[in-house]
């Protein structure tokens, strides 16, 4: 939606909105840089605890894709006042403080307004050191591609309110989608990361896009090594799906090709918008083993080697 607007000359904007980065970072001094986020979601699961876990990961985990440290927090709430229970907001709030603790950053107020929906997410305040700052545009050809978190949040949280999938199903990936990406970022930073984005709202094609586009290259994803959650496939097999898939599909259309001939329900996997998605992180291809192995002993479940840039040029993804 900013594309097209005049991008800010102040050099002391390392990062802006004209990268698609995760978030933005402003210099102060030589030794510091703050990260800045805002990010809501809608109610993901019904249960307003997990509502605000999960909402509180997913703003936070922005900071930790470019490498940051979170700082503070201000709350981001949109409530129905009139419709629900107040107690359901205190509950969402407390979810949130619960997570924004557990990242050692401090919840420090927020803003709330009234709405038909509860919407709820956090504005993030962030440091870095300005050298240290990772990006989506630093992926080089021999690169690994490593992704620290399932796929198919999307289509599951779609498929419990639609009933296809009892909330009981739902319920066991619940603690792994509000992981915070913080263990898997904090063990990057010891090797040598060229680039990461985490997965979102674009899916892992539309996230690996921005990878490609903002570094330059060539990916190869391999399919058959992407990590999914239970049910995920199932889901889309009975008929359900998001209102994102069409939008993420028609991000990419042009940027890449599959190689070989997938369902139609595995290839809608592959535009599944994440909620709390985890990091895809880009090192080099002779530090994958120690990395994933680092990952696994700081208790990051997901460590999937799921990709590998082969080229430089025209930004392009290649499922393989």
């Amino acid at each position: 939606m900013l594309k097209g607007l005049e991008p800010s000359n102040d050099p002391n904007l390392l990062v802006g909105f004209d990268t698609s980065d995760d978030a933005a970072v402003y210099r102060i001094s030589p030794e510091i840089a703050l990260v800045s986020t805002v990010e809501y979601i809608t109610p993901p699961v019904d249960d307003p605890y997990w509502f605000g876990l999960i909402a509180a990961a997913n703003s936070l985990s922005d900071v930790y894709a470019m490498g940051g440290k979170p700082l503070t927090a201000l709350n981001v709430v949109m409530f129905p006042s009139t419709k629900l229970d107040m107690g359901f907001l205190k509950e969402i709030l407390r979810g949130g403080n619960d997570k924004v603790r557990e990242a050692d950053a401090c919840m420090a107020g927020g803003h709330s307004v009234d709405d038909n929906e509860p919407k709820y997410g956090l504005a993030v305040t962030g440091s870095i050191h300005p050298e240290h700052i990772v990006t989506n545009g630093g992926s080089q050809v021999g690169d690994t591609l490593i992704l620290t978190k399932p796929l198919g949040t999307g289509v599951l949280f779609n498929a419990n309110r639609s009933g296809r999938l009892p909330y009981r199903e739902l319920e066991a990936i619940l603690p792994q989608v509000a992981t915070l990406n913080r263990a898997a970022m904090e063990t990057a930073i010891k090797f040598d990361v060229h680039s990461c984005t985490d997965i979102t709202g674009f899916g892992i094609m539309g996230h690996g896009l921005e990878i490609a586009q903002g570094s330059g290259v060539q990916i190869d994803i391999y399919y058959d090594e992407l990590p999914f959650y239970p049910n995920a496939l199932d889901m889309y097999r009975k008929g359900e799906t998001t209102g994102s898939n069409q939008a993420n599909k028609k991000l990419v259309d042009g940027f890449w090709e599959a190689t070989a001939e997938r369902s139609a329900e595995k290839e809608e996997l592959l535009f599944d918008p994440q909620t709390s998605g985890g990091l895809l992180l880009s090192i080099p291809d002779t530090q994958t083993d120690d990395f994933i192995a680092a990952l696994k002993q700081a208790g990051v479940e997901t460590a999937a080697r799921i990709g590998r840039v082969v080229a430089v040029g025209q930004p392009f993804l290649r499922v393989i």
